[in-house]
């Protein structure tokens, strides 16, 4: 397992940020991690999340926005976040060494990774992955947030926890039936983990398992993904 640290320009006038390149020595695509709107590239989860896609093949470039990078607590307009998502998928290119890749992250990084994808295609992406897409905010159901999603070209699979409180799966599960409709849609149900992927000791799980599950259903995801490039 190879870990190393790159710098790339966010955009235009936006400064560097820094991104964490993992790679495993049996490795078939290239997963570009946008992180969630309150912890960046080196916290818990995206550490754990890209050791457990190491650990099935994947290799991960997860990266910090602007305002992580410079360690405020805002996240940047909505332009300058998509903007580092397409930066940071140029990045990923130049490391790649032709492998294929998937985009996508926690959270907000997910989300915004969909947006640039909805406004023009992102090179080499051949589909987008949510670790728990955030339909709306806490405790205010709505599905408003789904609408560009209709305008993404490429595959994409949603992970999401039956507790998830910015996800009502009763709101996003029409959403992805729409979408599977148009042939390019997995949701993929994680009972009993809330927005952070965390799982009550009741379940008769841990976060391990959880993890290890994340892993394991992106790489199946990627090899239907192989057999249809």
């Amino acid at each position: 397992m190879i870990e190393h640290e790159i710098r790339f320009a966010a955009g235009r006038d936006l400064g560097e940020v820094s991104a964490l390149l993992m790679r495993p020595e049996d490795v078939r695509w290239l997963l570009v991690l946008g992180h969630g709107a309150g912890a960046g590239v080196r916290s818990e989860f995206m550490t754990d999340i890209a050791l457990s896609l190491a650990n099935h093949g994947i290799a991960s470039l997860r990266y910090n926005f602007p305002y992580m990078e410079q360690r405020k607590t805002a996240p940047n307009p909505q332009s300058v976040l998509v903007e580092t998502v397409r930066s940071a998928v140029s990045a990923a290119q130049e490391h790649s060494d032709n492998l294929p890749l998937l985009a996508g992250g926690k959270s907000l990084g997910g989300r915004m990774t969909s947006i640039a994808a909805s406004e023009a295609t992102l090179p080499g992406v051949k589909g987008i992955v949510f670790l728990g897409f955030p339909l709306h905010a806490p405790g205010k159901p709505s599905n408003h947030r789904s609408e560009h999603l209709f305008k993404v070209g490429v595959p994409m699979l949603f992970l999401q926890g039956t507790r998830d409180s910015l996800a009502d799966l009763s709101l996003l599960r029409p959403v992805c039936d729409r979408l599977q409709a148009q042939g390019k849609t997995v949701l993929h149900v994680i009972d009993g983990a809330d927005h952070g992927f965390h799982v009550p000791k009741r379940s008769g799980r841990t976060d391990k398992d959880v993890l290890e599950e994340l892993g394991k259903v992106v790489s199946d995801w990627s090899v239907q993904l192989e057999h249809t490039r």
